[in-house]
């Protein structure tokens, strides 16, 4: 992975998550439905610093999949926005508003909730897994790669419904 691959590889670690047109586990589509704000306090990075300060995620129909727009402020003020539209049929989609090409691919997990391939120019960069809480207030995505040094990055990230 190259140095430019890094802060797309935290990206991808930190807002991958999407939801399902249906419903899994009993959870239906409109509970995925809305926007979503990261809780810091919540959430964990290793190695760390948390990569964003703030992120703001809205998820909402669109035509026959989902629209996920990200909104993140990272430790110094800088600022990404991010689209993502897509389905659950497997097929990795492209995210929008990112140099590197980076793609997401989903697969439900037993019990409920999502797996989620992240790709960097093809190559897998990253495997998260996205859970909704059963009251559908918060969403948590457990990630694990690897940075430009080879080390193993792992995150849990929390996200509560406003």
């Amino acid at each position: 992975m190259t140095k430019r691959e890094v802060p797309a590889l935290f990206l991808a670690m930190t807002m991958a998550l999407f939801v399902q047109p249906g419903a899994v586990a009993g959870q239906t589509l409109e509970a995925w439905l809305g926007t979503w704000t990261l809780n810091v306090s919540k959430s964990t990075y290793t190695p760390g610093p948390a990569p964003y300060k703030r992120a703001t995620y809205r998820i909402e129909p669109w035509n026959d999949g989902v629209k996920v727009t990200y909104d993140m402020v990272h430790p110094r003020g800088a600022t990404t926005h991010l689209e993502w539209t897509g389905k659950f049929d497997g097929t990795a989609y492209t995210v929008q508003g990112i140099d590197e090409f980076v793609t997401y691919a989903y697969a439900p997990v037993p019990g409920g909730g999502y797996e989620v391939t992240v790709r960097i120019d093809d190559r897998v960069a990253a495997i998260s897994t996205v859970t909704l809480s059963p009251d559908g207030r918060s969403l948590t995505t457990t990630t694990a790669g690897r940075d430009s040094r080879g080390r193993n990055v792992t995150t849990s990230t929390v996200y509560e419904k406003q």
